[in-house]
């Protein structure tokens, strides 16, 4: 996860904004990196990861180790559907490579919604979607696993109807990449 993801999520996070005091969310850590991405940028701020898989928190726990002994860093397992964080608690929250397992998008984007601070901003990653370079590809495997296949659109409306504004999508049409971005009214 680390390696094969780490382009797509480089490309992604350009499109953000991430302070040093910030308060960080990565749902669905898998192996850690992204965190450690971020941590490196918000140096002086606090970054927690979450994933439903044992395996990948303990992954994500021994790649960032060190974060965690000088407590900068909190790693647990968790649903996306039922954060175990307080309403209004981070600036940024991020989804790479994950939000096509989410059981409910609508009501997983609005539990998100719910953690992020007003004027706080949600990130969705990925390297799959419906319209993109290895979507048509991609689509029987996607339809196996029970994961949604949006395109460009229905991203779109996905946050918007979630509650989110300032929408914007942008791909990386040569890579087959797309990229989510929507903030929590103020």
């Amino acid at each position: 996860m680390n390696m094969s993801h780490s382009g797509v999520t480089d490309w992604g996070l350009k499109h953000v904004l991430i302070e040093k005091r910030f308060t960080i969310l990565d749902v669905g850590c898998g192996g850690g990196r992204t965190i450690q991405k971020m941590a490196a940028i918000a140096t002086e701020g606090a970054l927690y990861g979450i994933d439903y898989a044992k395996g990948s928190v303990v992954a994500s726990c021994g790649k960032n180790a060190q974060l965690i002994k000088a407590g900068r860093v909190e790693i647990q397992g968790a649903s996306v559907s039922q954060l175990p964080f307080p309403d209004d608690k981070f600036d940024l929250v991020t989804a790479v490579e994950t939000h096509y397992y989410w059981p409910d998008l609508v009501k997983d984007m609005r539990e998100i919604l719910r953690v992020l601070k007003p004027g706080g901003t949600l990130i969705i990653i990925a390297e799959s979607y419906n319209g993109g370079r290895y979507g048509k590809p991609q689509q029987p495997v996607m339809r196996l696993l029970r994961s949604a296949s949006l395109s460009v659109d229905e991203h779109r409306e996905l946050f918007s109807s979630s509650g989110y504004t300032d929408v914007q999508i942008f791909e990386e049409r040569k890579k087959g990449w797309i990229c989510g971005t929507g903030r929590k009214p103020l």
